[in-house]
Formats: C-alpha cells, sequence, structure tokens
C-alpha cells in the first residue's frame, strides 16, 4: 500500500502553513486521499491523479514537491529528499498503470475490477524498467511510507489546532468522535485503523448484504434532500458495525470496572441500533416506491399490448424512428466524450508546454552555476601557483569558506542533476499518455463518423420507404394515406443546416459545398423533392466513410508532393481527386500552364478591345449568363460576384479566337474555371486550352462536325464494352447521342454532382478528352441494371434525364473508369476519330449535293 505522511502546504489568505496529512493512495479511482491522522475513517480530501502532473523544484526546498490537477495545484513537502523521490516515482507509476488500464477497457467494465494482479504488476514492471533511462529506482524508505508508519506517532505541529482543518468541520468531528468511541478497543488490537486483519477476523458480524442494499437505495435517490441524510446515517451505521466486529459486547460489559462505562457503551449501543432501524424504514420505503413504478409501468406495457392492431407498414416506419433516434442519443454521448478528451488534451497540452519552458530554465540555471564552478576552479588554481602570496593574501578563513561554497555548489549541481532526471521522466510519460489519448480521440472520431454514416443511411431507407409508400399511396386506405402524407410532409421539411446547429459533426452538409453548388437539387416536381433529400443524405454518407480512410490519407500524398513533374503516380492522384486547397492553388495552374503558356497583357489587351469595339457575340453571350450554373450561388442571381468576370472572359475569349467567336456550352466552361482557379485571367487561359489544345478542332465551330464525330466514336465503343445495354436501347429506339452531345460539349457540366464533376475535371485536364469516353462508358455502367429493367422507351428517356445525378460514390465510378472496363489507349481513340469523320463528311457531301441539286431543280422549273 502506497501511505504515508506528508506535510501540505495549506492556504488562508495572505497566511500560508504546513499541516501534517496522513495520505493513502486509492487504485480503484486514481485518487490521493488524505486524512490529518492514520486513525481517522473519513477523509478531508483527496486529489486526482489521473489528469495530474508532478513537478519539484530545488529552490522551493528540500522535499517540496507538487501534484498539479486542472482545478488545483497541491505542494506537498516529504521528510526527506529520498521520500520525496520515492513518491513521485511510485506516484508517477500509478498514475501509468491507471491510464494504460483506462484505455484497454472501457469506465466501470467488469475486466477493469477483476483483471489479475499479474497482469497489472507486468505492465507496471514494463513502465518501470522504460523509466529507469530518466530515473533510478528510488529504494523504499520504510520509515516515512507504508503501513508501518502508521503506527508511528503523528508529526507534531507547533500548536494543537495548527494541525486541524477548519474546512471540514463536521469530518473533524465524526473522526473526533469515532477516536474517542474506539480507541481504547483499536489500540488494544493493534493500533492502526488501516490494518485490514481487523476487517477479516470477525466477519460474521457485519451485514455486507443488507449495506449494500441501503447504498443502492441511496442511489436511486441521488439528488433529494433525503439522500443528503442518508449519507452520513450509513457512516455512522459502518462505524458501529465496525467496531462492534472487534470486540463482543457481552464480554467488554464484563470486563468494565465501573457502572458508568457500562451505561455508556449500552448507550452507544442503543444509538446505533436506532440509526439501523431508521436506515431498514428508509430501505423499506424506497422498495416501496420502486415497486409501485414496476407496477405501473407493467399497467401501461398491457395498455400498449391490448391496444395493438395489425399496421405492419406503418409500424415498421415507427420502429425505423425509433432506430434513428436511438443511433442520435448514441451519437450525442459520443460527442459530449468527444469534447471531455478535448479539454483533457488542451490542459496536458498546456503543462506540457509549462515543464518545457520550466527544464530550459533550470538548464540555463545549471549553465550559470557550471560557469561559476569554472571560474572559481580557475581562480583557485592561480592562487595555490604562488604558495609564498598565497599564504599572505589569503587567510585560512577565507579558504575554508571557499570549500564550503564549493561543496554547497556541489550539493545543488546532484540536486539540479535529480531534478532533471525526474522531470525528463515526467515529460517522458506526460508525452506518453498524451499520446495515448490522441489515438483515443482518432479512433473515437471514426467510430463517430461510421455512426454518422449509418445513421445516414437509416435516414435514407425511412425516406426510400416513404417514397415508396407515396407511390401506393392510392391503394391505400385514407387514414394511412393521411399519415403517409404526414410523414412525408415532415420529411420535405427537413433541413441539412439543421445539423450543424446542435453542436459537433464531423462533416457536415449545408446548403452549399465549397464551390457554391447546391447540395439539395431543388427539383420542380414535386415528387421528386423526396428524391432530393435522399441525395443529400447519400452525398453526406458517402463523405464521412471516405473522410478518414481516404480523404486524410490522400491529402498527406498531396502535402508530401514537392515540385510538380508528369509521372504515374502523380497521374493516379490526379484521378483520385486534387483536394480543394491544391486544385485552386499551384496544381490547377500547373497543369494548365503545361501546354499552353498565358502571354503577359494579352489578356488586358483584350479586354480593352472588347469595351471599345462591341463584338457580334455578345449579345448571345448576355443571354446565356443567366442560364449558366443556376445551381451555383455563385452565378444564380444577375447580381452575383462571378457573373461580370465571366462576361469579360467570354468576350475577351471571342477576341481571341474569332474563328469561332462564342459557343453555347463556353459559358458552363469558362464558369467552372472561375470557380477552380478563383483568378479571371487563369480562368480565361484554362478556357483557351480546353477548346485549343484538349479538344479536337472544329469542336466548337457552326457544324460542331468534330462534336458529332465524337457521338458515333462513343456509340462504337458501348456496343463494345455494354453490349447489352446497347442491345436495349436499339430495341426501344433510344438515341443516346441525343443525352450524351451535352456530356461531351461540356465536360459533364450540369450532369453531375459538383464533387464527381470537379474530380472527372481534375482528370479531363491532365489526361484529355479520353477521360470524357472512359466517365460517360461508366455512368451507363454504374446504371446498367437500373436501365436494364425499364422497358418503355418514354420511361427511359424521362430516367436518362437526370440518372447521372443518382450518382453519388465517385470511388466506384472512378474505378469503373479506369479499372473496370478494360480502357482504351489514345491511338484508338484517333483511328476511330478519322473513320468516322471520313464517313460524316462524305454524308455532309451527298447531302450539299442532294441540297444543290434540289436547289437547281427549283431554279429550272420556275415559279
Amino acid at each position: 500500500k502506497l501511505c504515508g505522511y506528508l506535510n501540505k502546504m495549506g492556504i488562508k489568505g495572505p497566511i500560508k502553513t504546513w499541516k501534517s496529512r496522513w495520505f493513502f493512495y486509492d487504485e480503484n479511482k486514481c485518487r490521493l486521499l488524505y486524512y490529518r491522522t492514520a486513525q481517522d475513517i473519513n477523509p478531508l480530501g483527496s486529489i486526482d491523479l489521473s489528469s495530474a502532473s508532478f513537478d519539484c523544484k530545488m529552490e522551493n526546498g528540500e522535499g517540496v514537491f507538487e501534484i498539479r490537477t486542472p482545478s488545483r495545484v497541491f505542494t506537498l513537502k516529504a521528510i526527506s529528499k529520498q521520500a520525496m523521490m520515492y513518491w513521485l516515482q511510485q506516484l508517477q507509476m500509478r498514475r501509468w498503470e491507471f491510464c494504460n488500464t483506462q484505455s484497454r477497457f472501457p469506465v466501470g467494465s467488469s475486466q477493469l475490477v477483476n483483471e489479475p494482479l499479474a497482469g497489472r504488476t507486468s505492465r507496471c514492471c514494463t513502465y518501470v524498467v522504460d523509466n529507469e533511462d530518466f530515473l533510478p529506482l528510488v529504494k523504499t524508505p520504510t520509515e516515512a511510507v507504508g503501513l508501518k508508519a502508521a503506527s508511528l506517532p503523528a508529526p507534531q505541529t507547533s500548536t494543537a489546532l495548527q494541525n486541524i482543518s477548519l474546512k471540514h468541520p463536521w469530518t473533524e468531528i465524526q473522526n473526533t468522535v469515532y477516536n474517542i468511541c474506539g480507541s481504547k478497543q483499536l489500540w488494544g488490537n493493534n493500533g492502526n485503523v488501516f490494518s485490514f486483519d481487523e476487517f477479516q477476523e470477525h466477519p460474521e458480524n457485519v451485514d455486507e448484504k443488507q449495506e449494500a442494499e441501503v447504498e443502492a437505495g441511496r442511489a436511486d435517490k441521488e439528488g433529494t434532500l433525503e439522500d443528503g441524510r442518508m449519507e452520513p446515517r450509513l457512516n455512522w451505521i459502518r462505524k458501529a458495525r465496525w467496531m462492534n466486529s472487534g470486540f463482543p459486547g457481552s464480554e467488554e460489559l464484563s470486563r468494565e470496572k465501573n457502572s458508568v462505562d457500562k451505561v455508556s457503551v449500552l448507550q452507544q449501543q442503543i444509538l446505533t441500533l436506532t440509526e439501523e432501524v431508521k436506515s431498514q424504514k428508509e430501505l423499506v420505503k424506497l422498495l416501496h416506491k420502486a415497486l409501485e413504478a414496476a407496477q405501473q409501468e407493467k399497467r401501461v406495457s398491457s395498455m400498449y399490448l391490448t391496444a395493438a392492431e395489425d399496421k405492419d407498414r406503418l409500424e415498421l416506419v415507427r420502429h425505423k424512428v425509433r432506430q434513428i433516434a436511438d443511433l442520435t442519443s448514441r451519437l450525442e454521448a459520443l460527442e459530449q466524450e468527444k469534447k471531455e478528451l478535448e479539454q483533457i488534451l488542451t490542459l496536458r497540452d498546456s503543462h506540457i508546454q509549462e515543464l518545457k519552458e520550466h527544464v530550459q530554465l533550470l538548464m540555463e540555471k545549471n549553465h550559470a552555476k557550471q560557469e561559476v564552478i569554472m571560474a572559481l576552479t580557475e581562480q583557485m588554481a592561480r592562487e595555490f601557483s604562488d604558495p609564498l602570496q598565497e599564504a599572505n593574501t589569503i587567510t585560512v578563513e577565507t579558504l575554508y569558506k571557499q570549500q564550503e561554497e564549493i561543496e554547497h555548489l556541489k550539493d545543488d549541481i546532484d540536486a539540479y542533476k535529480t531534478q532533471n532526471q525526474f522531470l525528463n521522466s515526467e515529460i517522458h510519460q506526460v508525452t506518453r499518455l498524451w499520446t495515448s489519448v490522441a489515438e483515443n480521440e482518432k479512433a473515437l472520431l471514426m467510430k463517430c463518423a461510421c455512426l454518422q454514416a449509418r445513421n445516414c443511411q437509416m435516414e435514407s431507407k425511412y425516406l426510400t420507404v416513404l417514397r415508396k409508400l407515396q407511390e401506393a399511396v392510392p391503394g391505400l386506405p385514407s387514414s394511412h394515406a393521411e399519415l403517409v402524407k404526414n410523414l412525408i410532409q415532415e420529411a420535405l421539411q427537413w433541413d441539412v443546416k439543421e445539423e450543424t446547429d446542435e453542436g459537433f459533426n464531423l462533416n457536415p452538409v449545408s446548403e452549399y459545398d465549397e464551390y457554391g453548388f447546391m447540395t439539395v437539387p431543388d427539383y420542380e416536381i414535386e415528387d421528386w423533392k423526396l428524391l432530393a433529400k435522399i441525395q443529400a443524405l447519400e452525398i453526406k454518407s458517402n463523405k464521412l466513410r471516405s473522410h478518414e480512410i481516404v480523404e486524410k490519407p490522400l491529402r498527406d500524398r498531396w502535402n508530401s508532393i514537392g515540385e510538380l513533374n508528369p509521372s504515374a503516380e502523380l497521374k493516379s492522384l490526379i484521378r483520385s481527386g486534387i483536394p480543394v486547397e491544391h486544385r485552386q492553388g499551384r496544381v490547377g495552374r500547373w497543369i494548365v500552364s503545361r501546354h499552353c503558356s498565358p502571354v503577359c497583357g494579352h489578356y488586358q489587351r483584350l479586354l480593352e478591345q472588347s469595351r471599345s469595339t462591341e463584338h457580334p457575340a455578345c449579345r448571345q453571350i448576355e443571354l446565356d449568363l443567366p442560364r449558366t450554373l443556376t445551381n451555383n450561388k455563385h452565378f444564380s442571381s444577375p447580381t452575383s460576384q462571378l457573373i461580370p468576370k465571366l462576361r469579360r472572359v467570354l468576350l475577351a475569349f471571342s477576341w481571341h479566337n474569332p474563328a469561332i467567336g462564342y459557343c453555347q456550352g463556353l459559358n458552363r466552361l469558362a464558369a467552372v474555371a472561375l470557380l477552380v482557379l478563383e483568378d479571371e485571367e487563369s480562368a480565361f487561359w484554362c478556357l483557351v486550352y480546353i477548346v485549343e489544345n484538349l479538344m479536337p478542332a472544329d469542336y466548337y465551330s457552326d457544324t460542331l462536325i468534330t462534336s458529332q464525330v465524337d457521338q458515333r466514336v462513343f456509340k462504337d465503343f458501348l456496343s463494345e464494352k455494354l453490349p447489352r445495354l446497347m442491345a436495349h436501347f436499339e430495341q426501344y429506339r433510344i438515341d443516346v447521342s441525343l443525352i450524351t452531345f451535352n456530356w461531351f460539349l461540356v465536360a459533364f457540366v450540369d450532369s453531375l454532382v459538383s464533387d464527381i464533376l470537379l474530380r472527372v475535371w481534375d482528370a479531363f485536364l491532365y489526361e484529355g478528352t479520353k477521360v470524357i469516353f472512359r466517365y460517360a462508358l461508366a455512368i451507363f455502367k454504374y446504371n446498367e441494371e437500373e436501365i436494364l429493367r425499364i422497358h418503355d422507351s418514354v420511361e427511359i428517356y424521362q430516367y436518362l434525364r437526370f440518372f447521372t445525378r443518382m450518382i453519388m460514390d465517385g470511388r466506384k465510378l472512378m474505378n469503373i473508369a479506369f479499372n473496370d472496363l478494360n480502357p482504351f489507349p489514345m491511338k484508338l481513340l484517333r483511328s476511330r476519330r478519322s473513320m468516322h469523320r471520313e464517313e460524316l463528311e462524305a454524308e455532309l457531301c451527298e447531302l450539299e449535293q442532294i441540297k444543290a441539286a434540289y436547289v437547281k431543280e427549283r431554279a429550272e422549273q420556275g415559279p
């Protein structure tokens, strides 16, 4: 047992005094309890060591050390330096053992209580071996610590009242009364209140079961006035039983020398029995109340069972709602636990910083003292070099003082060395504890993310069930149909933003993402609004699941990249997605500048030209500006900040490339470039890079001939990669180019959700147009089974209108595009384009000939 007498610094206003206290370590709660004497039964207070740190300062005096808790600093003093180092080392070991155990098992777990002693000892020994590198193991000072020290008289103070705690008068009175009543018997047997043999000599006299029931009843009434009165009574009952267990009442009465002592003993026993009867009465009252509560619950349950009807679908909905509520409560508990861990971590970080500053100060002091010693040593060497002069100038008394000063300095050096060793040990252990807390916090964050993702999935399934019920409303009874409508109305009123108001949220989904795109689509059709909510939940679920597992490692890999050079690793990283800070920074500009070097001042000259001369495409640009990215807050209003920038970029490009001027679709390409690169001139050069370098010639010409060629090439690839789906389209005469033409023209803008769209753009800007073919095929592969289940051409067209917005898993889509579909080389794409271009040009030439012949024939026929 770790126990012994220490002096504790007591502060009452400006007065500071040392008070002798008996300290005892409670290993179950990692607390250091302190009493006035070893014979007291109620502690005056306790020190929580689980989140405390230890410090010793040589300037405070020999044997003085500090225990720093988050709420208070305790200053203690041992009888010697050895006793102080023993206490500090033992407290470090006990703190390490407790924190290590807490990190392995949940608080309150039975495994923690029933853990074998050998297991705890092995971990403690592991710490001792690891800690010996900093501080050697201190021998136990048996005269100052341990149970044997309890039999020694308490250290004396200058006055009798000085050692009494004025802050705990009730505890002092209880301990005094107890010592007066039981001192004869206790000191007659053993003389030590902490000797556990006395508890084991008469175990049959202790009714532990009855006491446990009383304590259980007290726990149920916690927080009430009656509970505050019951605890002192239980203390008295325990004391009386303990006193009676050490001596039989009848034998003691026979040994008394006078009747007064006999009467006092009988009165004490009557008082004890009276208190026990009162406690039993209170226990009966508590049991009666518990019985009434159980009967009430039974009656409520019976009424619920008799009122149940056959409502399977509605009961399923209610069950899902209860599951959501349960998950929400668990999430709140984890959030609270995470906040507590953050507070503990903040306190420990601040304390580590204080310890580092203190160590630095001590090292500077030590260095200064070493310099003083060296100077004194050199001075003595110079003085001893001339014996005759020394004999004449230095007296024996001066030499004695110098030698005494040197001895004091050596003692100080030894003390500071010991202090540095302990502080190094304390820093090492606190650092390890901080690392353990950080790992636990990371595990809790991942667990919380999983729970939030599951919560989103449950809500998504709940909304899907509502959508199925919505479709079946015409066949439901009127009461059921009304209930379904109410539930749908409540679901539509749900707002994603309200989750962020509740405090902790790992990866909240707000109304807009970081680029300004709406996270919940604003569908005009009423039946699709519920579908929009499902999409928002799926987005959040995917982000939560990939946040810790994918996003953080990917961001770390991007942060570790130095100079950007084309490589297979860089291609793989770009396909996985560029983080926002890198996409808007050097990576986005580097990709554009690889093939399109900006010309200094060129953009400004184009702007001057557009201001001085009106371009023929100016009117069409003004018409297209309000229709650009209507689902983005930066372009949704004519007064939005990016609308003037977009106008200037399009006008500058129309003057830069007169052959194209302006084509519908360029406005969306320029808008995404503005969102990604933020800078107006960089967006202009990005648009130039896409039109003049990435896309083939004539892609945005008046005839759009190359765009039509790509649609034929895509149909060839679709027949080769997805033959079942292409046969399905041919069976119902579906022309996919009506859907995919816009994909290729604007690189999926306004077709995919923003997160997936920007990943597609990352790879598209780096690798070229083959990325558009791969992702277009991947989109059809992603939804192939759903399309094959539709057997009506009108329904197929309706599904193809919005099915790209239903894709939420960007990682899965990327794997399909670059791995599952057996990617094709750029050489094959060029040959297919060349072949289909020749065919298309021949067809167009034939049409022109037919048109010319028709016009000639009409001219010959005359009016």
